[in-house]
């Protein structure tokens, strides 16, 4: 055996070759290789690898016989190895090729070339392998090893069975030597080549580089001649497995030709790669789907994307339906991609599909058109182009389709796909979309009917164009007729598009395919108008708009040709149970009368004015609504007419329950288009008086639609509703209210003068009802309205508040919500602009509450409510924020007046918003009358508030205290009065009444008289709370003060003295009385005075203590003897202290005479005292005590009565004034006739019946300084 350990031929053989010295010895020695590997066969494959760097340096061999038989070696051994033995050959080869010796390189292409004679299955595999080697080799440097590589090629070319390639073998090998001139040249033959027999594995190795080269060439025709050999060779290989090898090298030159920018070169290219696909199946392209997808969905150029849209369309044609299936639902789903480039990618897909796919591609339609119709509306242009190209595309392939289906016997079940969603998309909402459309439509038509549709249209009227019957007749084959008529009745309403650009287009296309406009438009008439109808009930308002502008145009321009034929189609559609169809018909009747002249119209009056009337009451309010309009149009035409026939008939059916509401939102829509017209008719009817509820519920309807139309009806309208609104029946009321408060609410500026007009007149009515009724209508139109009525609203708050008094509890309540309502609706910066007007209002509603009262305190019951205070606080709170001095100085005033008219539980809840801002202000720095201002509210809310006051005493007596010090007489004074009467709330006074003396004994003049002042009032007010030694200091410190020569100071001392006398000890106080009673003819009048002033003060507050008093004989001598004073003040003040006692005698013991006439006799002197203020005096203290106890003082009217008649005759007015009410009482005229009688003993018979007409309690108003029992 050969291979035995034992055998060394193979050794020798090896030595052979070693030996240099003889050629013959390496000649045989390989003739000898080369019968071993014949007669071995793979046998002898293991030690070809041993051998191969021997064979490799005999091919370099210098005797050409040695060369000769290495070459013959060389071929017996590559015929005979297996599959193994060629991986363990070719790579020690092919590194030989990267070897620097130009001899290792020869050798190394020899033994490539010889493996060209491997056995077929061998050849396929290294082939693939080999070549590209060798071509490299052809650019080598040396001319030898070049020499050997073309001499491998043609080993190559020698082993190919292919006949046609065999043949083309030579020009390949020039391709391959010299790729730059004859690549292309290459290219031509291959294609010129007709094959008849497959290709085995060494055409391609040859073929592949020439095509691989030919995809990389810059030339497009190159690019695209060697993209369809790539798409051929799968068709024509032996072997589809002989292509694996080459799909690396050539896969990624297809794919850049497949979005090269040539699109010949792109389909090309997309071809090739559907049948590499189609001849090698999917498994050996794993990623080129994903690829495909991936590139689509990229940013990339619109080129790369169509490239890949063509491509994948081919590659999806090529995987089968089912594989196309599985991938369009993420292929529509894509379509809609927020990314604009991924939208323009896949629609650009559905150009390519219909091409590759063929009619099974019609199957999808349904799923494919909702996706290209919406890329028709897309935001971004490339998107919308690539949309409409795909669907240019869809109807040029699918457009045969349709004929074939129409034209069959069954052609309403077998429903086309396309056209459906063409029409459609003819009404879309969006311009873009209905423009496609209608290209689309465009461009179907013009397939069906045999035309391009590329003529142009120049000139001439839009009904003239460049159609002729034929085509006509071809579409109606093609369509059939119903179809047809749908088809051009949409497209002739699309003429009329809002869009110029679908104008243009819907144009273009009337006009190709139409020859006779007026013909074509007779036979489609009704489909017509069917359309029309529909569109007009469209809930688009584009689609409205258009059916609108299309029947316009289809009435002026064919008139009275239409006219008979479009009215009754019209009325008869009225009929239809559809409510859309019937409210088309509306606004087409309304389209129709606009469109067509006057005179047209009149012939078909009989017609339109029953149909309009018909759809006035239609049972849908759509309908009505838009019957409504064309009311309005008809009366354009018909005039009065229009209401004359048919407003009587709309008010006879307000009377019948079941047609009434139709009827009444009937006469609201006409109403709604023709107010000015229609109103007067209609009013008269409704506000007939008694109200009814549906009348209520009717004005309320019709004032919604009317509405600055009753500006001139309010005087008819309000008083019916105002009378209403208090009507028994209560759904009359809640109607009547209703329909009131719609109507106060859209009158415009025009008619505000006129409803205010009509409310104040409400609110003057005698009836209580209506004034509360226009109440109401007062304040919720100054809630609710839209209108600037800050003008308006003085007079109202006038008005309101003046209502605030009224007799009827129920008007004042609303009255005051009204007023509330109006002072909100107006801007607080504006509402101390009001100040006056409101204190205006205020007195004199106060005026008017005080006519009503016989004495008592004033105050208006509006003022008494909850929250009384709300709605006019804030006017007079902004002025005091915000306001000028003077505005300042009114709002003080003002709330003061206010707050005086209210009650005292009513201000509970409004005392610290009041307080807290005016102490605030008056701690500023103000003008002493804003200051004085508001001491006077303080006091008055100190005396109504109470102890609601309490938290801000503290700040309160700290402001009262420092105002003391003012250099106004006018603050001090009303400062010190409010103190006084702050202290009835403390409930500490010491520490004050000591502040208050210790800053007495350090002031003078009007400082000095305002604490006096304060300090009565303090101790009037909180006497029991002050200390016994605080009382002892202020008695001891004011004793003085009763001498002082200042007047003030001396009045205010002696009535403290007076008030502190309720407190003193009997011993005391008869110290005290002993003193004052005991005056010195040497003392001054001053003095004089101060003592009978002090003793009068305290016969007022004490009188009880000094009747009992050891010194009281004392006492009344004193205040005789004074009567006879020089100084008429002394006799003054003594009347007045006598006066007092008098009363008191009458008062607490009536039955002692002798006692009353003891002082009463005084009294008399003092009636003829020659001061008339000492008259005076004495007059008002008899009054005093003839109200007291008027029997007691008739006991003595011998003695008194003829001075009072004197005093009746006294020259000076003010003491004939008191006498006059001083005979009332003591006369008791007022008390019956018999008073009278006897009062003619003393005073004339006139004067006594005309003082007995003087109202009994006329001077309870008057100043109380004349009372004895003040001061």
């Amino acid at each position: 055996m050969f291979c035995s350990r034992g055998n060394n031929s193979y050794l020798f053989l090896n030595l052979d070759l070693y030996y240099r010295n003889s050629a013959k010895c390496r000649e045989g020695a390989l003739l000898g290789f080369e019968c071993l590997c014949e007669k071995l066969g793979r046998l002898f494959e293991p030690y070809v690898i041993q051998m191969l760097p021997l064979l490799l340096v005999s091919f370099s061999d210098q005797v050409v016989a040695v060369r000769d038989g290495a070459e013959c070696a060389a071929r017996a051994m590559m015929s005979q190895l297996s599959a193994q033995g060629v991986k363990l050959v070719l790579p020690s080869l092919l590194k030989g090729l990267e070897d620097k010796a130009w001899r290792t390189k020869q050798s190394s292409v020899q033994l490539l070339g010889a493996m060209a004679y491997c056995a077929p299955q061998q050849l396929s595999q290294c082939l693939p392998k080999i070549v590209p080697k060798l071509t490299e080799v052809l650019t080598d440097t040396h001319p030898k090893v070049q020499s050997a590589g073309q001499m491998a090629l043609q080993q190559v070319g020698s082993v190919i069975k292919n006949p046609e390639i065999s043949a083309l073998v030579p020009t390949l090998l020039m391709g391959l030597t010299d790729p730059n001139d004859y690549t292309k040249y290459s290219l031509d033959i291959l294609l010129q080549t007709t094959f008849v027999n497959s290709i085995d594995a060494p055409s391609l190795a040859l073929l592949v580089p020439i095509v691989h080269r030919g995809l990389r060439e810059r030339s497009a025709e190159t690019k695209k001649k060697a993209a369809q050999i790539v798409g051929n060779m799968c068709s024509l290989v032996t072997e589809p497995k002989d292509m694996i090898p080459y799909i690396g090298l050539l896969l990624p030159e297809v794919k850049k030709v497949l979005v090269d920018p040539i699109p010949e070169v792109r389909s090309v290219a997309a071809r090739a790669l559907g049948s590499l696909i189609r001849g090698m199946g999917e498994e050996n392209f794993p990623d080129l789907v994903s690829w495909l997808l991936d590139t689509l969905k990229s940013d990339a150029s619109n080129v790369e994307r169509s490239g890949a849209a063509q491509g994948l369309s081919e590659v999806l044609a090529a995987l089968g339906t089912e594989y196309f299936e599985h991938l369009l639902p993420d292929i529509i789903r894509n379509c809609s991609h927020q990314r604009a480039s991924v939208r323009d990618g896949y629609l650009t897909l559905f150009k390519y599909l219909p091409r590759s796919l063929g009619l099974q591609f019609q199957n999808y339609l349904q799923q494919v058109l909702p996706a290209i119709l919406d890329g028709l509306a897309d935001e971004n242009e490339s998107v919308r182009d690539a949309a409409l190209s795909a669907g240019h595309v869809l109807v040029e392939h699918y457009a045969t389709t349709y004929m074939l289906l129409s034209c069959s016997s069954d052609a309403n079940m077998s429903l086309p796909l396309l056209l459906p969603a063409v029409e459609d998309g003819i009404f879309n909402d969006n311009w873009r979309i209905r423009q496609s459309s209608v290209e689309l439509l465009g461009d179907l038509l013009f397939k069906v009917a045999g035309t391009s549709g590329k003529a142009l249209l120049e000139g001439g009227s839009d009904d003239e164009g460049a159609s002729t019957e034929a085509h006509g007749r071809a579409i109606i084959e093609g369509l059939g007729r119903d179809k047809r008529n749908e088809v051009l009745a949409a497209l002739y309403m699309v003429r009329a598009d809002v869009s110029i650009s679908v104008r243009q287009a819907a144009l273009h296309v009337w006009k190709t395919i139409v020859a006779n406009t007026p013909k074509t438009l007779r036979e489609i008439m009704p489909v017509l108008m069917n359309t029309l109808i529909t569109s007009l009930a469209s809930s688009s308002s584009e689609r409205r708009q258009v059916a609108g502008r299309s029947l316009g145009e289809l009435v002026r321009k064919l008139g009275e040709r239409v006219l008979p034929l479009i009215i009754p189609i019209l009325a008869q559609g009225l009929k239809d149970p559809k409510t859309s169809r019937r409210q088309g018909v509306c606004i087409g009747l309304s389209e129709v009368m606009a469109s067509a002249g006057k005179s047209q119209l009149l012939s078909f009056m009989d017609e339109l004015i029953p149909t309009i009337r018909t759809a006035l009451c239609d049972s849908t309010p759509e309908v009505r609504e838009s019957a409504g309009l064309a009311f309005s149009t008809l009366y354009k035409s018909a005039g009065m007419q229009a209401i004359d026939e048919i407003v009587p008939t709309l008010l006879h059916s307000l009377e019948d329950d079941q047609t009434s509401d139709t009827a009444l939102d009937g006469l609201k829509q006409i109403l709604s288009v023709r107010t000015t017209a229609v109103l007067p008719h209609i009013l008269p009817k409704l506000v007939h008086l008694p109200l009814t509820a549906f009348n209520a519920h009717a004005l309320g309807a019709l004032a919604e639609v009317a509405g600055p139309g009753l500006n001139f009806h309010l005087g008819i309208v309000l008083p019916a509703l105002l009378s209403a609104m208090s009507d028994d029946d209560t759904d009359v009321q809640k109607l009547a209210k209703k329909a009131a408060e719609t109507v106060v609410l859209v009158i415009d500026e025009e008619g505000v003068e006129g409803l205010i007009s009509e409310l104040l007149k409400g609110v003057g009515d005698n009836q209580a009802s209506i004034r509360r009724s226009s109440s109401y209508l007062i304040g919720y139109f100054f809630k609710n309205s839209k209108l600037y009525l800050v003008d308006e609203a003085p007079n109202m708050i006038t008005t309101l508040i003046v209502l605030l008094s009224d007799s009827d509890s129920a008007t004042v309540a609303v009255a005051w919500e009204a007023l509330s309502r109006v002072t909100n609706s107006v801007p607080k910066e504006v509402l101390p602009s009001y100040i006056k007007i409101v204190r205006d209002a205020v007195s004199t509603s106060r005026d008017k509450e005080r006519r009503k009262k016989k004495g008592g305190p004033v105050l208006i019951p509006g003022f008494c409510l909850p929250k009384a205070l709300q709605p006019l606080l804030p006017v007079f709170l902004q002025g005091l924020i915000s306001g000028s001095a003077e505005l300042r100085e009114q709002a003080a005033q003002g709330l003061g007046e206010l707050i005086e008219v209210t009650s005292e539980q009513a201000l509970k809840e409004f005392v610290i918003p009041i307080t807290g801002p005016l102490i605030r202000i008056i701690g500023d720095r103000f003008p002493w009358q804003v200051k004085s201002a508001i001491l006077s509210t303080l006091s008055i809310i100190i005396r109504k508030g109470g102890i609601a006051l309490k938290p801000f005493l503290p700040q309160l007596q700290t402001t009262f205290i420092k105002c003391l010090q003012d250099n106004t007489r006018t603050v001090r004074s009303s400062a010190a009065l409010a103190l006084g009467k702050l202290s009835a709330l403390s409930t500490r006074v010491d520490p004050l009444v000591g502040d208050l003396l210790s800053s007495l004994q350090v002031s003078d003049g009007g400082v000095r008289e305002a604490i006096l002042t304060a300090l009565k009032g303090v101790l009037q007010h909180a006497g029991k709370s002050v200390s016994v030694a605080v009382r002892t200091r202020v008695y001891v410190l004011l004793k003085d003060f009763v001498h002082h020569d200042d007047d003030q100071v001396r009045n205010s001392a002696a009535s403290i003295l007076g008030i502190l006398s309720q407190y003193m000890e009997d011993g005391q106080l008869s110290d005290l009385l002993q003193e004052l009673s005991s005056l010195d003819s040497s003392l001054s009048w001053s003095a004089r005075h101060g003592s009978i002033l002090t003793i009068s003060s305290m016969l007022r507050h004490s009188p009880s203590s000094i009747c009992t008093s050891p010194v009281f004989p004392s006492v009344v001598y004193c205040l005789k003897d004074n009567l006879k004073d020089e100084k008429f003040p002394v006799r003054e003040t003594s009347t007045k202290a006598l006066g007092r006692l008098l009363l008191h005698r009458v008062q607490s013991d009536p039955s002692n005479t002798a006692a009353h006439l003891d002082v009463l006799s005084p009294m008399v002197s003092a009636l003829q005292d020659d001061s008339s203020e000492v008259r005076r005096r004495a007059l008002s203290a008899l009054k005093a005590v003839a109200k007291a106890n008027p029997s007691a003082l008739m006991t003595h009217i011998t003695i008194f009565g003829p001075a009072l008649a004197e005093c009746l005759k006294d020259g000076n007015t003010p003491v004939r004034l008191a006498a006059e009410r001083c005979a009332l009482h003591a006369f008791q005229l007022t008390k019956g006739t018999e008073n009278v009688q006897a009062a003619q003993k003393f005073i004339t018979g006139l004067d006594a019946r005309r003082l007995s007409k003087f109202p009994e309690h006329s001077d309870d108003s008057e100043d109380n300084e004349d009372d004895p029992t003040s001061g």
